[in-house]
């Protein structure tokens, strides 16, 4: 039944149960038929780490036999409908590939305990890669790039103008300003991040694209990052793009998940087929 199911969805681009059962192939009753798939998607059976993790795995370890075992994930929320859904995606060939995901009980932004709670399972599921996680401005904050570099995870975390930072021997200051303008990059070494104590210091890219054919960027990008150079902060935060792409594909640029209605756990049953 799940492998009938794969194919209709890529089929039909679908995920919608009545659209599904409309077009599933087994000799009885419309209802009968919908009542069936409702069922088999909500089977313990087919939960994340039991389906999704090990068939994962096996794909990572086979496409990086002969490259470099760095893997790149970029974490993000979307709303679909009333649900908010955090997502944590593997950047394949500027692609994302979901690998993990929860829904917050609530509106707004992720907290640390919820980031560390997406992030967490991956520690093991790849234990022996090098993993660097990309995070936008909503992921700022110095608690959670200090816990990254604790567990030896490479980041890139692009910051809010206001936040303060501190250079060696210097005062603090607010990163609006360092007045970051179109065609402006540079690379602080060394640098502490808000005014809390007790958290290692980092260092940090800037980064504003020149102007193109009359074409300026809303803002430029300040990244806080234990990577050792602006080459590299800057190459990994631009794959970051590739989650928006994702999420495009999930709604209504793909399977139009939003079109189902589905909350709670039938929504995560439907995403992890």
């Amino acid at each position: 039944m799940l492998e009938i199911l794969l194919m209709l969805l890529q089929f039909h681009k679908t995920v919608t149960i009545e659209k599904l059962a409309t077009v599933f192939p087994q000799p009885i009753r419309f209802e009968s038929r919908r009542r069936s798939i409702q069922r088999f998607l909500l089977l313990p059976q087919l939960s994340i780490p039991y389906l999704w993790f090990p068939l994962l795995k096996r794909w990572v370890k086979n496409s990086l036999k002969t490259r470099e075992k760095r893997l790149i994930f970029a974490i993000d929320r979307t709303q679909w409908r009333s649900q908010n859904v955090f997502v944590i995606s593997l950047i394949e060939q500027k692609r994302a590939i979901p690998v993990y995901w929860i829904l917050l009980p609530k509106k707004g932004c992720s907290n640390l305990g919820e980031q560390k709670k997406l992030i967490r399972p991956l520690l093991q599921l790849f234990k022996g890669y090098q993993m660097l996680v990309l995070g936008d401005r909503e992921f700022h904050s110095i608690k959670l790039a200090n816990w990254l570099h604790s567990k030896s995870i490479d980041f890139v975390l692009r910051q809010k103008q206001g936040t303060y930072i501190r250079q060696e021997n210097q005062s603090y200051q607010r990163l609006q300003s360092l007045e970051l303008t179109p065609g402006i990059s540079f690379f602080l070494t060394g640098i502490q991040a808000t005014k809390q104590k007790d958290f290692a210091n980092f260092n940090l890219a800037g980064y504003y694209k020149r102007k193109y054919r009359g074409v300026v960027e809303p803002a430029g990008w300040f990244l806080l990052t234990n990577l050792d150079s602006l080459k590299d902060a800057i190459k990994a935060f631009k794959l970051r793009s590739g989650i928006e792409t994702m999420f495009k594909d999930c709604k209504t640029g793909g399977y139009n998940l939003e079109s189902t209605y589905a909350d709670g756990q039938r929504l995560i049953a439907r995403c992890e087929k």
